[in-house]
């Protein structure tokens, strides 16, 4: 559900104009952040697979109408939910959407989550489970709050006053991390540990305590990522394997498969997810 910057008071429509999609002028006030309001003003519903990404989403509904959520562990009714970094195949519906995204990088979620990203298990999860009363109050006021501008600018306040409170990452995991997205992935641990002068099960312990995922899975992670948009750019398969460090053909359909319980083909034509 992505969108592209757009004043916050003329929102703009996607390609069907289904969908109204808002962002404030400015964007947001912390770093690693980006949130944005959509509303389904045509009716034609939510039906979107989640795709595991470098970011993790948190969905804060505003209308009556629940998500349904079906994941491995069952089907679920939520009316907020957050998405870690490698959620699994999963699918999210819905009728009459109405909502404010907000996606966080790693260093972002650590402090705005309020539980360790790992506590996310890999899962789509009740956003009201980690924030409870707070997302209450939050959804209170937003549904008293008309104008997008607003209802955005109040989000923000809200994320900018839990980075305040909240903790901050370990130099030495931001810089690990950093050193995997700059690298696509094609990296080694034992490499990772030595360059921050850890053993690799110290790396191992804290990398995933802050970030929700060892760093094998999240070089796995961002390997699965470029592939993705290079299938959605029209390169073939096996061009994309070896550009982006998979083993050979059969190696990416494995990993596309685990992370999005989907072929390569599928995500490539669009069959797999609703564009972003």
């Amino acid at each position: 559900m992505y969108s592209d910057e757009a004043d916050a008071d003329h929102a703009s429509r996607d390609g069907q104009g289904a969908w109204e999609v808002t962002r404030l002028p400015a964007g947001t006030s912390l770093d690693g952040v980006r949130t944005a309001g959509f509303r389904d003003s045509a009716g034609a519903g939510l039906d979107l697979r989640v795709l595991p990404q470098s970011v993790v989403v948190v969905v804060i509904g505003l209308g009556e109408d629940p998500f349904t959520v079906e994941a491995a562990a069952g089907q679920r009714s939520l009316g907020s939910l957050a998405a870690a970094l490698s959620p699994g195949p999963a699918r999210i519906r819905g009728e009459r959407v109405e909502c404010v995204e907000t996606c966080w990088s790693p260093r972002a979620a650590y402090s705005l989550l309020g539980v360790s990203p790992a506590e996310l298990d890999g899962s789509v999860l009740d956003l009201e489970d980690l924030w409870g009363r707070q997302l209450r109050q939050l959804r209170e006021r937003l549904a008293d709050t008309a104008a997008w501008r607003d209802r955005l600018t109040l989000v923000d306040g809200f994320l900018a006053l839990r980075a305040e409170q909240g903790p901050s990452m370990t130099p030495e995991v931001a810089a690990v991390w950093e050193t995997i997205v700059a690298r696509r992935g094609r990296v080694r641990v034992d490499d990772l540990a030595a360059a921050c002068g850890w053993s690799r099960k110290r790396l191992w312990s804290r990398f995933r305590a802050q970030i929700g995922l060892t760093p094998k899975r999240a070089a796995m992670l961002i390997r699965f990522d470029h592939a993705v948009r290079a299938l959605r750019a029209g390169r073939n398969a096996a061009d994309v394997a070896l550009a982006y460090g998979f083993a050979d053909q059969s190696h990416l359909h494995r990993d596309v498969l685990a992370f999005a319980g989907c072929t390569p083909g599928a995500l490539a034509d669009g069959t797999a997810t609703t564009p972003r």
